[in-house]
């Protein structure tokens, strides 16, 4: 056996493997730091108050517009709403996504929304202990600006207040905000549409306790966070090249196991696992989300592993964002002026001379495509060599004598000739 393609292979053409590889991993680098923008987008919206004046929340059937020629009848705060004598049942926080004068593509991938209350301290309407807001949350979609509005969900969701107050609780400082947690609102898994709109109550009824004890709700914010679709372009782009590339080197592979006169070992079936799995992880199976609606998408159901797995890593992007967030907003107020705008203009991106790089791209490209490059040079470097020395396989197959038959000959030849031994045997075998 001449062993593995490594041990075979010259120092200098080992440096220029190496080398080669190198170069790929460096242009991985600079695919997502030099040519994709930020992986992902934050969006902040404001909810905007709208008036239900003909009280049709239990019908469900109008939707309220913040903005554009059919927007609702709207209030600035609650103040206004007393004044007016307009119930809190018959508040609507509406938002629309995107913000105006913009559209959503399908090559965002995702879309999470963030919830966050802005709360008022009262000292006569303060929060209770384990807070329970319940939200009446209804989802619409169309792809035109002059089409209506059709209903996507409706659902009723309960949510917990984590609140804090640092200062005292005294009526000096009534009307100072709480410090309160990020929460998850909802998730979409594919933007197939081009317009969303949410519209959301906050249901009171005494009787029940149902949003009682939440404090002063002043406003509604919500953060949207989707992919930046020229990073989904790059990202697809580069599955699509390497998909091929680990198939081809796999099937190359494979074929030279498969030419030895023996059985695979561990190590050579491990190496082949391994391809299996990065060629399954480099499938584009996104181009479906962005061709089709993602609802096709649920032939793959029955997979169960690849579902958990997915929900374990959006639980850990969710973690991610939440605490992001939470870090920028405790870290931006102590700043002075100039540090807190460069820290918000610069994150996530390097300026290098007239080029702007974006670290975060870079990163999940880097990464991903140095995955691919451990794989294929493990593959190829230690596939089995079919390299000979000597004309050895030629002598074995002429004379048909095996490895044991070649080395009693040399040990009963001597290069000086026949030795004692063998005279005194050849003399025995004449008598």
């Amino acid at each position: 056996m001449a062993g593995a393609i490594i041990e075979n292979m010259s120092t200098k053409k080992l440096v220029i493997v190496g080398v080669t590889l190198m170069l790929f991993q460096a242009f991985s680098f600079m695919v997502g730091g030099l040519i994709a923008p930020s992986p992902t987008a934050a969006i902040h919206y404001l909810a905007t108050k709208c008036v239900d004046t003909v009280k049709t929340h239990h019908k469900g059937s109008k939707w309220f517009m913040p903005w554009g020629p059919d927007q609702c009848s709207k209030i600035r705060d609650f103040d206004e709403a007393m004044v007016k004598r307009i119930e809190a049942n018959n508040i609507v926080f509406a938002v629309h996504i995107p913000l105006p004068n913009r559209e959503m593509s399908a090559w965002f991938q995702f879309m999470l929304v963030i919830l966050q209350f802005d709360i008022a301290f009262k000292i006569q309407n303060q929060i209770d202990d384990g807070a329970l807001v319940t939200l009446d949350v209804g989802l619409a979609y169309r792809d035109d600006t002059l089409s209506e509005w059709t209903e996507m969900a409706h659902s009723i969701e309960h949510r917990k207040l984590s609140c804090n107050f640092t200062a005292p609780k005294i009526i000096e400082n009534e009307g100072r905000y709480y410090d309160c947690d990020l929460l998850p609102f909802m998730e979409v898994g594919s933007v197939a549409h081009k317009y969303y709109l949410l519209n959301i109550r906050l249901p009171v009824n005494e009787r029940k306790k149902v949003n009682i004890g939440i404090g002063e709700i002043k406003d509604i914010r919500l953060v949207g966070i989707h992919q930046n679709g020229g990073f989904t372009k790059v990202w697809f782009a580069m599955k699509t090249f390497l998909t091929p590339s680990v198939l081809i080197i796999m099937i190359w592979y494979w074929r030279r196991i498969t030419q030895m006169t023996r059985p695979p070992v561990l190590l050579e079936k491990v190496i082949f696992a391994l391809g299996i799995s990065m060629t399954f992880i480099n499938i584009p199976v996104e181009w479906f989300s962005v061709g089709f609606d993602w609802t096709w998408m649920l032939l793959f159901g029955d997979i169960r592993i690849c579902a958990c797995l997915y929900f374990l890593f959006l639980c850990f992007m969710v973690f991610q964002v939440f605490r992001n967030i939470s870090g920028k907003q405790s870290c931006l107020p102590a700043m002075t002026k100039a540090r807190r705008l460069h820290y918000e203009v610069n994150e996530g991106h390097w300026h290098w001379g007239g080029y702007t790089v974006q670290v975060n791209s870079a990163f999940f490209t880097g990464i991903y495509g140095m995955w691919n490059l451990y794989v294929f040079a493990l593959m190829f470097l230690y596939a089995p060599s079919h390299k000979r020395y000597g004309g050895e396989q030629s002598s074995v197959d002429q004379t048909g004598n095996s490895g044991e038959d070649l080395q009693l000959t040399t040990t009963i030849t001597h290069v000086d000739g026949p030795t004692e031994i063998y005279k005194m045997t050849g003399k025995e075998a004449q008598e």
